[in-house]
């Protein structure tokens, strides 16, 4: 059980109704996590607002976002959000093994791209103040620096996400099964 109670739509402002409904039908079974969000309407509003915004434009391909959230995820060993990831990781193109062992050397199925994708996230996440020009020569390679940005700011935020969903106790959602051992 969450260390707060769930909020549900009918005790959230107005205003902001719209963002609970559409995450928690649209962005994917995160409904536990909307309803201790919903303490804080403007959270709810500009948070959830903002990762809806961001599905909406998709700039960056889910693939190496998965990539991303999956390692992230994994270095905090947060289970509800590798829970909700993997399964998406591996909806766009991962194999399973690949990532159940994300963090390994060369995880099975990884070309150097998602290479440089997880080796960026785990810089981002654990060595962010010693990052070398050098990554983002290789970054810019591939990704335009508008999708640099939403790489980071997304890495970044999902090491939000798993300390609020952590540190909250945030329930499993019915359906949503534990896949870190």
């Amino acid at each position: 059980m969450a260390r707060v109670s769930d909020v549900e739509i009918s005790q959230v402002p107005e205003d902001v109704r719209p963002i609970y409904e559409r995450y928690a039908r649209d962005y994917g079974p995160f409904l536990n996590q909307v309803r201790v969000f919903a303490h804080r309407p403007p959270a709810l509003k500009h948070i959830m607002g903002l990762l809806l915004e961001f599905s909406d434009e998709a700039v960056l391909p889910k693939r190496y976002l998965e990539i991303a959230l999956v390692t992230v995820s994994t270095i905090n060993r947060c289970e509800y959000c590798i829970a909700h990831h993997a399964p998406r990781a591996i909806h766009h193109g991962l194999p399973e093994a690949a990532v159940l062992d994300i963090l390994g050397d060369t995880p099975d199925g990884f070309d150097t791209l998602d290479l440089l994708v997880r080796d960026y996230a785990v810089q981002v996440t654990n060595d962010f103040n010693r990052m070398r020009d050098g990554v983002f020569v290789e970054l810019k390679k591939h990704f335009s620096e508008e999708q640099i940005v939403e790489l980071t700011l997304r890495i970044a935020l999902c090491g939000f996400f798993n300390r609020f969903n952590d540190a909250l106790q945030i329930e499993m959602e019915e359906g949503v099964e534990h896949i870190l051992t």
